[in-house]
């Protein structure tokens, strides 16, 4: 049975970049994907040990993202993420990209994760702790 607590959020910090801005003056959606996928492993990394990152790849089957609001050149934003449930093959994660000044929620996402064996590409099942600390449940 799940627990009732909220997840944890995990935050981030992060700055647009000019890069990032296209031909319409703000951040271009392939820059939320990329933010997207930059919290997460961030997250990973922090709560991990390098024996558990040696063993288990991460790969993206689904992104979903509604962007809600333009980040503008120069803002400084906070990504945050969280897990979500988790089935025998894929991990969900949320993600919210919020400007940084008031709180404005500019994109949030949804993504579907699938651990694979680092040697094989395959998919792999995690451990017990490693389900714990990426997931809030089975789905």
């Amino acid at each position: 049975m799940a627990d009732s607590s909220p997840p944890e959020r995990f935050a981030l910090p992060m700055r647009v970049a000019p890069a990032d801005i296209d031909e319409q003056g703000h951040v271009n959606n392939i820059v939320y994907v990329r933010w997207v996928q930059d919290v997460a492993v961030a997250h990973w990394r922090t709560l991990t040990t390098p024996a558990q990152r040696a063993a288990v790849v991460w790969v993206v089957a689904r992104h979903e993202i509604d962007y809600r609001r333009p980040a503008r050149p120069d803002e400084d934003l906070r990504l945050e993420t969280w897990v979500g449930m988790a089935s025998k093959r894929t991990f969900e994660r949320h993600t919210e990209i919020l400007r940084a000044a008031d709180g404005t929620l500019l994109a949030k996402a949804r993504t579907l994760w699938v651990p694979l064996d680092p040697a094989t590409l395959r998919v792999v099942e995690v451990d017990t702790e490693l389900r714990a600390l990426f997931s809030i449940g089975e789905a």
